[in-house]
């Protein structure tokens, strides 16, 4: 009877034993809900209990992340950075499961809504504060800047603080309009007329109005009325008008409206002439850039004369550019006006003669023409991405010159700018241009016909390419433990990287894999073990800028991705994939790290086994201890 009571013992005693042994040979295979437990019981309140390949697991509701047990924490969106999320100019808010955006001062949303979120495609625009008349009070001129606007004083007026620009929503400056003096008012050469002008600033080209009534006992023409208009920067400027001789006249000058002058008064007489024949001699002044008046020295009246006009205009930055032309023109005008037609920005020679006269005389005089106002360039645009074409409004066949100024810029890399300035001569009336540009960038383009005042401003935006090929060191590994994948960070030369991914796939699929392949999903989402699976994924901003190490099966979710450990006996191809992501276009490039034939445990599993093997030893021998 002691005996048989003796041998029962170790059969009972046994029994806690086999149940640990049940315990890890569960836990080892890592198969969910092997210790009885009820799964979908124990996942977080933002978690759904999922039906996966025969086995029930909590996966973290949209907008958490975490391993849907113990963990389920709200994803951030706004962790990105509101311009990545919510676009340019924008403020993001997190919410529990989501997030949504508002635009920052001096911008509103294209929806018209406060808030949005930007998969309606939702962006915000620029508000033109300067549509509002009288923004800038009396003098003022508004000039919208993103987000805001800023104040400048007309040309006339000057700020009552001293600076611009000025904004009249933080300051009380405002514009006060300059009273311009004429000063030193001089007559020379008889007829011509200067004097000095007396202003704190001059912006722009002033029109002065010059007002002329001569009289004398002449019978002809005894009463001399005129007015001149004169245009010019000059501070000091100065006119010859055309003056009967012998007579005494009085000559007002002022500022045309809108500016305010005190005008000046002077009087003189113009000295005899005693020529009472054609002596051929004439002079010639400019006035609207372009027209001509020829003053005779003659007291003649009636007497027909022929002139005869010869044009050459050249441009100094075009060589294979020419505008000739001749005419005659025949008046009985004493002080005849000639109107020349005649391209902008242009350098002119024109020589006068006169023609049929007993003493011949020519008068040879240069003109420079301004940029024309009017823009010459019309319907630009882009294609291929990098290239633009347009069409000019200009004589066929004429050659024009154009000047480029690129400007280049990319929000995800600070210390990207790129600036370039150029010009192309084509006689083309569509001309077209392909420009050197960086992928991944934004660029404003201004172009200027060199003729005209004014540029064209274009934006271009190139799209990413592939990023930079992963540099990792290739691994060949037979039956042995696998080291840790070194991952490096790729530099941002073609576009912003987004994330770095490991996929595991059997060595028999590595030829037929496609680096773009969208298709590969989690360990626990294979179909079958044919099928390859991401093990790790990590966004560009937390990989360090020096290097990381991931160990290949070590049990760990990476993102959303478990690092599953390699099947013992396998053949598996080991892949870096880096991915860029930017203006919904998206580019890979890939390159092989490893190739295991014949996987055994990695260094990670096997030291894992090491400890179980020695824990199921120790608690063998404590039970055998015990029963003895």
């Amino acid at each position: 009877m002691g005996r048989g009571v003796r041998g029962a013992g170790p059969t009972s005693r046994l029994l806690p034993l086999l149940l640990l042994l049940r315990l890890a040979r569960g836990g080892a295979a890592g198969e969910p809900g092997a210790d009885g437990l009820d799964v979908c019981a124990t996942c977080h309140e933002h978690a759904t209990c999922q039906q996966r390949e025969g086995k029930r697991i909590c996966i973290c509701n949209y907008g958490f992340v975490g391993n849907g047990r113990t963990q389920c924490v709200d994803k951030n969106e706004c962790q990105f950075g509101a311009t990545v999320v919510c676009g340019n100019h924008t403020s993001c808010h997190n919410t529990p499961g989501g997030f949504y955006c508002i635009c920052l001062e001096g911008y509103r949303a294209t929806n018209n809504n406060k808030t949005f979120i930007p998969n309606d495609g939702t962006f915000c625009t620029d508000i033109d504060e300067c549509e509002v008349a009288g923004l800038c009070r009396h003098g003022g001129r508004c000039m919208n800047t993103p987000g805001s606007f800023e104040c400048y004083c007309m040309d006339g007026y000057l700020p009552s603080n001293g600076s611009e620009p000025f904004h009249p929503t933080t300051d009380a400056t405002s514009c006060t309009e300059i009273l311009t003096k004429i000063n030193d008012v001089s007559v020379f050469n008889d007829t011509c007329v200067r004097w000095q002008m007396d202003s704190e600033r001059i912006d722009s080209k002033i029109v002065y109005v010059i007002s002329i009534k001569g009289q004398r006992l002449d019978p002809i023409e005894s009463v001399h009325e005129e007015r001149v208009k004169v245009t010019t920067d000059s501070r000091t400027p100065e006119v010859c008008l055309t003056l009967y001789p012998g007579t005494n006249y009085t000559v007002h000058i002022s500022i045309a409206p809108p500016r305010r002058s005190v005008p000046a008064v002077i009087g003189f007489q113009t000295a005899e002439n005693d020529i009472l024949e054609d002596d051929g001699i004439f002079n010639i002044s400019i006035f609207n850039e372009t027209c001509l008046k020829l003053n005779r020295h003659s007291k003649k009246v009636g007497s027909e004369h022929m002139y005869q006009f010869t044009v050459l205009g050249q441009r100094w930055y075009l060589d294979n550019f020419s505008h000739a032309t001749s005419f005659n023109f025949t008046t009985r005008e004493r002080v005849p006006v000639v109107c020349l037609n005649l391209y902008p920005t242009t350098d002119y020679t024109v020589n006068v003669s006169l023609l049929r006269s007993p003493k011949p005389h020519s008068v040879q005089i240069t003109i420079a023409t301004p940029p024309a106002v009017k823009q010459i360039i019309s319907n630009i645009s882009g294609f291929n991405e990098t290239c633009l074409r347009w069409n000019i409004i200009k004589t066929v066949d004429m050659e024009e010159m154009y000047l480029f100024h690129i400007w280049g810029q990319r929000w995800y890399q600070k210390e990207f700018v790129r600036e370039m300035t150029f010009n192309i001569s084509t006689s083309s009336q569509d001309p077209e241009v392909c420009l050197e540009l960086h992928p991944g960038t934004n660029y404003n383009v201004s172009l200027r016909a060199l003729s005209s005042e004014l540029p064209v401003v274009v934006s271009l935006t190139t799209q990413i390419t592939e990023p930079p090929l992963p540099e990792v060191e290739f691994f060949m590994v037979r039956g042995g433990p696998l080291p840790h994948l070194r991952l490096r960070k790729a530099k941002e030369r073609n576009g912003p990287i987004s994330s770095y991914q490991v996929l595991v796939l059997p060595l028999v699929l590595q030829s037929a894999f496609s680096c773009d392949s969208e298709g590969t999903s989690s360990f626990f989402s294979n179909t079958s073990d044919a099928d390859g699976y991401v093990a790790a994924e990590l966004l560009a901003k937390d990989v360090p800028d020096d290097a990381m190490e991931i160990p290949i099966g070590d049990r760990l979710y990476y993102g959303k991705y478990y690092n599953a450990p390699l099947k013992t006996g396998k053949d598996y191809c080991i892949i870096l994939r880096i991915t860029s992501e930017w203006n919904k276009v998206r580019r890979h490039s890939c390159a092989v790290w490893a190739q295991v034939k014949d996987s055994s445990l990695t260094l990670l599993q096997m030291v894992g086994v090491g400890l179980g093997s020695m824990a199921v030893v120790i608690i063998l021998a404590f039970l055998s201890f015990s029963a003895v």
